[in-house]
């Protein structure tokens, strides 16, 4: 699985600011709705069922929020970047500026954990963390995240 695969150039914005957690997560519904089709009340309601759980701010301003949806075949993303962070509730409690939802089917199960891991161990390197704050613009963004870091390894 790789960015390209998760995400399209339509689920990549730049938000100035977000009012709080909730309000994050209306933003990221109302791009899922507008890249995907999906709905965006269902995607809210979803994001927040899994948030109930423990939250999914990972630390270093990087929340990966994410839910399964009935309708969807194939795992989907969208990712926000804000340029002024908000509180999260993350495990290090620093506030967010980088979120990154993922949305499976109902029955993903290997695909759906695969994301979430291509996801966390891309988020977890402070150098991309640091190009993606350099960029606001949702083009370059797209670019930084689905540009092939297979090659980068040496």
């Amino acid at each position: 699985m790789t960015f390209l695969e998760l995400l399209k150039p339509q689920a990549v914005k730049v938000v100035a600011a977000a009012s709080s957690k909730k309000r994050l997560m209306h933003d990221i519904a109302e791009l899922a709705e507008s890249a995907y089709e999906l709905s965006a009340p269902r995607v809210v309601e979803g994001l927040m069922e899994r948030e109930s759980l423990g939250p999914t701010g990972v630390g270093h301003g990087v929340a990966l929020p994410h839910s399964r949806l009935s309708g969807l075949d194939e795992v989907r993303g969208v990712f926000i970047l804000l340029e002024k962070p908000v509180d999260f509730e993350s495990v290090d409690r620093q506030p967010v500026d980088i979120a990154l939802a993922l949305f499976a089917p109902e029955d993903a199960g290997v695909e759906h954990l695969k994301a979430l891991a291509l996801v966390s161990r891309t988020l977890r390197d402070p150098a991309l963390c640091t190009k993606l704050r350099a960029n606001p613009d949702p083009a370059t963004l797209y670019a930084i995240l689905t540009e092939d870091r297979s090659s980068q390894a040496a």
